[in-house]
C-alpha cells in the first residue's frame, strides 16, 4: 500500500532521533531510516559532558535513546541503510536496500562514518583485527600486541584504552608528531606499554586469516611490526553516499544556507540536514541533538503545521 509520509528521518544518531521525538509529539506522519540506534554515540567511551549525565558511556546514553524513542511507538527500520535520494512528483524517495518511502520532507542526519586507510589487507581483514572502534573491541585484544593508525585525539584515545587491555600498542602516526589534546599526549609519552612511530605512512595490513601485522615506510625506509589487531582512527567522513542533490562543502559536509542556518535547510528546498553530517563546525552529542530538534521545528513550519506539543 502507497504511503506518502510527511518526513522520513535518515539516521539513528542523536540529530535524528531527537528530530524524532519531536516529530511523534507533533503527530506528523514519518519514519526513521537507520543502520542502528544511536550511531556514533553507541561506540564513544566515556561521556561527562551531556547534561542530566554527569558521567556516562556511549552505549548506556544510546540505550537511554532508544527507550526514549520507544516509549513514544516511532516506526525506526533498523538495520536499513539508505542507498538513495531523488525528488519525486510529490516531494522525495528514500531508497533502502529493503524498500523505497516517499515524503514531502527529509531530514538527513545520517552522521559521519570511520575514515579508511585504504590500503592492502583492511578490507580483507575487517573483523579478523582490523577495527575501527577501539571502545567497541579493545577487550577482544587482551594479551595481544596491537598497531593505533592515527596521531590525533581519537588515536590517542585508542592507544590509552588499549594500554588497558594489550600487551603492546604502537602508534602508527603519518605526521611529525601527536597532535590534538596534550594531556592524552603526555600520558601516551610516559606510558611504558606504548611505542609511537612519527612520519611513518602505513602500506599495508598483513595476515591471511587473521591480522599478523603491519608494513609501513618510515624515513624512506620499509618497517614491519607483528601485532595482532589494527585500530584504524584517522577520522571521519559524512555519510553521504546516497545524497547527490544537497550542496556540499570541501570536506564534504551538507551545507546549511548561512543565510537561513537557523532553519537547518539545504540547497533543495523540503531537504533538511542535521548534526556532524553538515557544515556546523561544532561535532557534539548534544551539539547534533539540539541541531535536530531545530531542524525539525523547521520542518513542522515547512510543512504549515501548527508548532504545538513541544
Amino acid at each position: 500500500m502507497f504511503v506518502l509520509y510527511d518526513l522520513v528521518i535518515i539516521g539513528g544518531g542523536p540529530a535524528a532521533l531527537a528530530a524524532a521525538v519531536y516529530a511523534a509529539r507533533q503527530k506528523v506522519s514519518f519514519v526513521v531510516v537507520a543502520e542502528n540506534i544511536g550511531g556514533q554515540t553507541a561506540i564513544s567511551a566515556d561521556i561527562e559532558n551531556y547534561l542530566g549525565f554527569p558521567a556516562t558511556n556511549g552505549a548506556e546514553l544510546s540505550g537511554f535513546f532508544e527507550k526514549h524513542i520507544r516509549k513514544y511507538g516511532i516506526d525506526v527500520k533498523e538495520g536499513e541503510k539508505a542507498v538513495d535520494l531523488r525528488k519525486s512528483g510529490e516531494g522525495f524517495i528514500v531508497k533502502t536496500a529493503l524498500a523505497e518511502y516517499e515524503s514531502r520532507t527529509v531530514l538527513i542526519a545520517s552522521g559521519k562514518k570511520p575514515r579508511k586507510l585504504n590500503v592492502p589487507g583492511e578490507d580483507r581483514l575487517y573483523g579478523k583485527g582490523v577495527t575501527y572502534c577501539a571502545t567497541c573491541d579493545a577487550p577482544l585484544f587482551a594479551g595481544k600486541d596491537i598497531a593505533v593508525i592515527g596521531g590525533g585525539n581519537s588515536a590517542m584515545d585508542a592507544a590509552l584504552l588499549a594500554e588497558k587491555y594489550s600487551n603492546k600498542a604502537y602508534i602508527v602516526n603519518i605526521n611529525p608528531e601527536l597532535t590534538g589534546d596534550a594531556v592524552m599526549a603526555d600520558k601516551i609519552k610516559n606510558s611504558k606499554k606504548i611505542a609511537v612511530f612519527n612520519n611513518s605512512r602505513t602500506t599495508e595490513i598483513l595476515g591471511e586469516k587473521s591480522v599478523t601485522g603491519i608494513k609501513f615506510s618510515q624515513g624512506g625506509s620499509n618497517e614491519t611490526i607483528s601485532v595482532q589487531g589494527v585500530f584504524v582512527e584517522i577520522g571521519y567522513i559524512p555519510s553521504i553516499d546516497f545524497d547527490r542533490l544537497t550542496g556540499k562543502n570541501k570536506w564534504n559536509e551538507i551545507i546549511i544556507h548561512q543565510e537561513n542556518f537557523e532553519t537547518n535547510l539545504t540547497s533543495v528546498p523540503g531537504v533538511f540536514a542535521a548534526g556532524d553530517v553538515t557544515d556546523v563546525p561544532e561535532k557534539q552529542i548534544i551539539v547534533a541533538a539540539g541541531e535536530g530538534v531545530k531542524a525539525a521545528l523547521s520542518i513542522f513550519k515547512y510543512l504549515g503545521s501548527e508548532t504545538k506539543g513541544y
